[in-house]
């Protein structure tokens, strides 16, 4: 691809990117949590259930951009002190999307990581100023872009200085209705063919059904994703945002016991494959 000076493969070998002590490219990290932060009980709850059952990092939305101005559209300042609140209380790493460049600097004074939305993806200015902010990045794909749009917004931000940018496919429009978007599984090993950066995989954002949620999470394992971004909420029947697409602790709990071993058993036959192949084991993979 074209103009790809930091992003592309080049036979380099894959980055590493560390969130405060959770690293991905090593197995599947998993973050997740309430779409929207709207209450402290709601915030703790629900990070504690998400410690409780195995998860890595705690997902959620200080500030929403939402398709209608009269929706709600998140406690912002309030919403980043509970984040750091559940953080003190789990040990859980933060990511929170954040969506004016005006905001990058002090947001990141209480992320771990930085989310950059679907809408705003090709938002330039925004880019810039995360790739100079020094916090690992989360970039989704947009709902309309090409792989090679996305990599090249993944260049905008390696090339102000910061190498720590993962990619995460949350599902592009298309014709089909039943789902919220139509989840581009094929995107993990296209990427990885492109690209040194760890991708990740929106199963929740992408279907919009909760009965596809669990399916589509452990396709993406197989698929060899490096990670997952799932809603969960402590009541999803009182949440504020996405009410019909967040897991119940329950739920969560019960896909963990089933991503975890699924996990371990593509390791298993990614290592085997290496060795059969006499190039060495993952072990000797470098990468930033």
């Amino acid at each position: 691809m074209k103009n790809l000076r930091l992003a592309a493969l080049n036979g380099g070998p894959r980055s590493r990117v560390d969130v405060s002590g959770v690293t991905f490219g090593e197995g599947v990290v998993v973050m997740a949590g309430p779409c929207s932060i709207e209450t402290e009980a709601q915030t703790i709850e629900t990070a504690l259930a998400v410690k409780a059952a195995g998860g890595d990092m705690l997902r959620g939305g200080a500030f929403k951009p939402r398709t209608s101005p009269y929706s709600f559209q998140g406690l912002g300042l309030g919403g980043l002190k509970l984040l750091a609140k559940a953080r003190a209380e789990t040990g859980l790493p933060i990511v929170t999307e954040v969506i004016d460049p005006r905001d990058v600097t002090w947001v990141a004074e209480f992320a771990d990581m930085l989310q950059i939305g679907t809408r705003n993806m090709q938002n330039f200015a925004l880019l810039k100023e995360v790739g100079r902010c020094g916090r690992p990045v989360l970039l989704k794909r947009g709902m309309y872009s090409t792989l090679e749009e996305w990599l090249n917004c993944a260049e905008y931000i390696l090339s102000e200085g910061n190498p720590d940018v993962v990619l995460c496919e949350r599902g592009i429009r298309t014709f089909e209705r039943y789902t919220r978007n139509t989840l581009d599984l094929s995107a993990v090993p296209a990427i990885k063919e492109l690209s040194h950066l760890p991708i990740v995989i929106d199963p929740t954002h992408s279907t919009g059904r909760v009965s596809l949620i669990a399916p589509m999470t452990l396709a993406a394992v197989a698929a060899g994703a490096d990670g997952l971004l799932i809603e969960v909420h402590n009541n999803p029947q009182k949440a504020l945002c996405d009410a019909d697409q967040a897991l119940t602790p329950r739920q969560f709990t019960r896909l963990m016991k089933q991503l975890r071993p699924l996990s371990k058993l593509m390791e298993d036959l990614t290592d085997h494959k290496v060795d059969q192949s006499g190039h060495g084991s993952k072990a000797q993979e470098g990468g930033s």
